[in-house]
């Protein structure tokens, strides 16, 4: 079985949260919590009348507000907003490379932590569902999209957990996790 203390090491990094962008530029962050004895993520699912991302799979987080320090403030706020577990700045491990989505154009920072158990969640109006998802069997369920129209304009992979498809942004971040456990020998 995979131990967190391994996941750490192969997802630590180093952080640069600072918002960078044109005003024209729609940031935002996401958290992923990895967790627990059979390591596992927190995903959620959005509900059908949201007016980005409806029903979509993704990471608890969401958009930059200017009364945020940076990015990680943004991910952290995002989170506790989204489902209730507040996470401090010095629980946060590290930072995937940003993802752009293409449907709504936001240019997403992943940062990450890993935790030994979640804490109370509770859903809002903004999360239909949370997914407690054991981590591995989803990362071997990665599908890349062969579709050549798709490929020329941005990397394309699915996941599937139970009756969920995960695509889009939080696929390509699914993707940068394998990549770096597999480089480590973890998966």
């Amino acid at each position: 079985m995979l131990e967190l203390e391994k996941i750490k090491n192969a997802l630590s990094s180093s952080m640069s949260p600072q918002v960078q962008g044109s005003q024209n530029t729609k940031l935002a962050a996401v958290l992923i919590m990895i967790y627990g004895p059979e390591p596992s993520v927190i995903m959620t699912e959005r509900p059908k009348t949201m007016d980005y991302h409806a029903g979509e799979i993704s990471f608890p987080g969401g958009r930059w507000e200017k009364s945020d320090a940076d990015l990680l403030a943004t991910a952290i706020r995002e989170t506790g907003e989204e489902i209730g577990v507040q996470i401090h700045n010095n629980q946060v491990i590290g930072q995937l490379r940003p993802v752009t989505t293409l449907n709504s154009g936001f240019t997403i920072t992943p940062f990450i932590t890993i935790l030994e158990k979640i804490p109370l969640i509770r859903t809002t109006s903004e999360i239909e569902s949370i997914l407690q998802i054991p981590m591995v069997p989803l990362l071997k369920t990665m599908d890349e999209d062969k579709d050549p129209v798709h490929k020329s304009i941005q990397e394309m992979y699915t996941f599937k957990f139970q009756n969920h498809l995960i695509w889009g942004a939080s696929a390509r971040m699914l993707n940068q996790i394998a990549n770096a456990l597999s480089a480590n020998g973890l998966l």
